[in-house]
């Protein structure tokens, strides 16, 4: 695992009794990419995020990120990931700043850095004007710009982010995807979705999943130079 990696997942698998889920997932992420994770429903792209964040045991595997074993120092892998799950963790009946503010004691960050950290976090993602609204009157844009918030405000190597446009309007999912962009310019993000123009507008690289397996890998500017077609490729591996 060279230096620039940040991610390296080997032969993940997960089973649910007799259902296989996830079978054999391999990943590596260097610093600065933007990766593309696609799939039908039920391809097995949540539960492949959810045990590359730690938060789902795989029936087998290794994860490293950074160089540390996810699942032999869990503590001290998961500071450097960042995650923004489907539905957002959000609390509605709190403002942006003490949403914020709590993250940001849940990771441990420095007291004297906090305020910092908050200031910096919220002109990332957009929330400058929005500190003292309770989130649950914000549109869904801004609940999804504070999930992000919340999975960024210390500065993780590692961020991913399960459809994090879903639901929004083009002008939000325009804003969100530039967003996204700029993350990728230090650290490495995994996005997963089901909207093929999302991956060619943002990603570097896209792995398409189908059926608990990666049935498709290959960088984005390989892909150009060939000029071949992603939604025909997604069609024709993804039709039973």
């Amino acid at each position: 695992m060279t230096s620039a990696t940040t991610i390296l997942a080997q032969n993940l698998c997960r089973n649910y009794g007799n259902y296989v889920a996830v079978c054999n997932i391999n990943l590596e992420l260097k610093r600065g990419e933007v990766l593309g994770l696609l799939g039908p429903n039920g391809a097995g792209k949540t539960t492949t995020m959810r045990m590359l964040t730690g938060n789902l045991a795989p029936s087998d595997g290794s994860i490293e990120v950074c160089g540390i074993d996810l699942l032999s120092n869990p503590q001290e892998a998961k500071t450097h990931l960042g995650f923004l799950p489907e539905i957002p963790p959000l609390y509605q009946d709190m403002t942006v700043d003490e949403y914020l503010l709590f993250a940001a004691r849940l990771h441990h960050i420095n007291k004297h850095e906090i305020g910092q950290k908050l200031e910096g976090v919220k002109q990332r993602c957009g929330l400058e004007d929005r500190s003292r609204h309770l989130i649950g009157t914000l549109s869904k844009g801004f609940q999804q710009r504070v999930g992000i918030a919340q999975a960024i405000i210390h500065n993780p190597d590692v961020i991913i982010l399960d459809e994090p446009t879903v639901g929004l309007d083009p002008n939000q999912i325009r804003e969100i995807r530039k967003l996204i962009r700029e993350l990728g310019n230090f650290s490495s993000v995994i996005l997963s979705t089901h909207i093929l123009s999302e991956v060619e507008s943002i990603c570097d690289r896209v792995q398409i999943m189908y059926k608990g397996g990666v049935v498709f890998d290959q960088a984005m500017t390989e892909l150009k130079q060939q000029g071949a077609n992603l939604e025909m490729i997604f069609t024709q591996l993804t039709q039973d």
